[in-house]
């Protein structure tokens, strides 16, 4: 039991070290990540801030998160298409404007939770 609790152990030590490898190599080539995580840092402040219960800040603080998640997984995704080619190919395109409009929905539903929380 001990030997598999020091795997699961060593599986969760190395995850946290790939993610935050992941995290490094996008935040010092994608703008766009960088100016999430400052517009989140602001949120988060304004949410802690301003009298909202912890439901409502949570929902604020998780809509922001999940923002900076699409935002990794779309640069995971151009990351992966532009090793398989640089070449401009029209389901390239698609597949990268997909991802783009993948993070602006997350991003407008961040936006409506605010929107609903200050004025609903």
């Amino acid at each position: 039991m001990r030997s598999i609790l020091m795997a699961e152990y060593r599986r969760f030590l190395n995850t946290c070290i790939w993610s935050l490898a992941g995290w490094k190599a996008c935040w010092a080539s994608e703008k766009t990540l960088r100016q999430w995580t400052v517009v989140n840092g602001l949120s988060i402040a304004l949410a802690l801030y301003l009298d909202l219960s912890g439901l409502e800040r949570a929902v604020i603080i998780a809509f922001g998160l999940l923002v900076l998640a699409v935002e990794l997984m779309n640069t995971a995704m151009e990351t992966a298409i532009d090793y398989i080619s640089r070449d401009l190919h029209p389901l390239a395109k698609k597949s990268k404007d997909a991802g783009s409009a993948a993070v602006a929905m997350t991003a407008f539903a961040a936006l409506f939770a605010w929107i609903f929380i200050l004025f609903g």
